[in-house]
């Protein structure tokens, strides 16, 4: 286990490493692997444990009664999920999470989080707060992700999130975690549709595409 990479995540920042592997130890935290398009979680299950991924990415998904899928989020190395519904015992899942591609999970019991541990761990305040940390983080992911679904053209949406990964990269050249599938199921278009877009902003000297490479040109 790489403690000195999961003392830098947000739901450990602020401890040491050694402080990082007792506490793991108090959250009986347990690694597994999974093959890409793997299921994690899906529908209607019900947890009480939080990922935490090591390496590789997930997908947060929702699938409606017909198999339509649309990604709401990408869960990259030292991000968390599952937090929320974990909170909430009995509560079944709403969404499914699959592997993005090869990946490594740690799986954390979060009722332990917010129960002190008989060790009365020093840092146990720090990760409760880090966690607080980590649910309003992801509520505004989720507020993001609606912001960019709300105009109703392909354009919008797509110039809606290129914007925000401009503004968070610093750059008017910059990198999505998404192919163009992905990219489609995220926005909730059609990839065909979405491809032909692309092709017109790229046409009309908007922005460059190299794979998951933007480059804004308009702001430029």
């Amino acid at each position: 286990m790489n403690y000195e990479f999961l003392s830098r995540t947000f739901l450990f920042q602020g401890t040491s490493p050694e402080e990082t592997k007792h506490m793991l130890s108090c959250l009986k935290a347990t690694p597994q692997s999974y093959a890409k398009g793997s299921t994690i979680w899906q529908v209607g299950d019900q947890v009480k444990m939080m990922g935490l991924v090591l390496n590789g990415s997930v997908h947060i998904e929702s699938i409606d009664m017909m198999g339509n899928k649309s990604i709401l989020n990408r869960i990259a190395p030292g991000q968390v999920f599952g937090e929320t519904y974990a909170c909430i015992p009995g509560e079944k899942l709403l969404i499914g999470v699959t592997a993005a591609e090869d990946c490594q999970i740690l799986f954390l019991e979060v009722g332990k989080i917010f129960h002190t541990c008989p060790d009365t761990c020093p840092c146990h305040e720090k990760l409760i707060r880090n966690m607080l940390m980590v649910m309003a983080k992801k509520n505004l992911e989720l507020s993001r992700r609606s912001l960019h679904m709300a105009p109703k053209s392909i354009r919008g949406r797509l110039l809606s999130y290129f914007s925000q990964e401009m503004v968070q990269q610093g750059s008017s050249r910059f990198m999505i975690p998404f192919n163009r599938q992905e990219l489609a199921d995220y926005l909730g278009v059609d990839r065909s549709a979405l491809s032909n877009e692309l092709g017109k902003m790229r046409k009309e000297g908007i922005i460059e595409v190299n794979r998951n490479q933007i480059h804004y040109l308009e702001c430029v």
